[in-house]
């Protein structure tokens, strides 16, 4: 049976500091990741918070990016108190993303394919722990007064693919 960590959200609404390279700063005080982990007898939900990231288009559109994900932020939001203490001390463990010893991960934009104007299949890798894998899962994307916004929702990793035990 595949176990898949499941990233429900990833929305990312980024300010342009346009140049005429095209390149979006992702303003990390607005944007996050919003995650569902899945277990055999529940769920669990919270937040990451993006360190730092880019996008770079070309006449209008996507065509690389990086980001890197803070992933000491990792936050619940469906716990609260000593409960939730324990969940994201289990999280940030050995058994699963090692934070101590790996503090962030990277997801970098290797092709972007437009289905129309505002939605793309956005392919990249993704590395977590160390451990680089492809990831491709469809987004919207949009573009007003100076400000370009992007939301992917549904994105399922696979977590046995990143040396993640339970």
């Amino acid at each position: 049976m595949k176990k898949y960590l499941l990233l429900l959200a990833l929305p990312c609404i980024l300010y342009a500091f346009v140049k005429p390279s095209e390149i979006y700063k992702v303003d990390v005080t607005r944007s996050k990741i919003e995650w569902t982990g899945r277990k055999v007898t529940g769920f669990h939900t919270g937040e990451l918070k993006l360190a730092s990231g880019q996008l770079n288009l070309n006449n209008g559109k996507i065509f690389s990016g990086t980001f890197e994900i803070d992933m000491n932020s990792m936050s619940s939001t469906d716990l609260t108190g000593a409960n939730a203490t324990k969940l994201l001390g289990h999280l940030k463990s050995d058994d699963f993303f090692a934070t101590d010893k790996n503090p962030a991960s990277k997801f970098a934009i290797t092709k972007v394919d437009y289905l129309d104007r505002n939605r793309a299949n956005i392919t990249g890798n993704l590395v977590i722990k160390g451990i680089s894998n492809p990831l491709t899962f469809p987004a919207t994307i949009s573009q007003k007064n100076g400000v370009l916004v992007c939301v992917a929702t549904g994105i399922k990793v696979d977590r046995t693919k990143y040396d993640i035990k339970y």
